[in-house]
């Protein structure tokens, strides 16, 4: 039962690997993009938000991470 456990967390965590990812490419492109057009604010923009969705998408993993200490150091 356990092996399944710990199939089921590192499939959840390449799925996030991969997602993060794929917002990367995409802010990347997008960058690229409007800074060939001179839109250099809006790139700034879109880096900007790329972050933000990143940093949303990684709060539930954190606090997955901050519960499993917890219950470690509670014994």
């Amino acid at each position: 039962m356990p092996d399944r456990r710990i199939s089921e967390v590192m499939a959840m965590d390449i799925t996030v690997v991969i997602k993060i990812a794929a917002v990367g490419i995409i802010v990347a492109i997008l960058n690229a993009i409007l800074v060939r057009s001179g839109r250099d604010d809006y790139a700034m923009i879109t880096i900007l938000a790329g972050i933000v969705v990143v940093l949303m998408m990684l709060i539930p993993q954190f606090s997955a991470l901050l519960d499993t200490v917890r219950a470690i150091m509670d014994f």
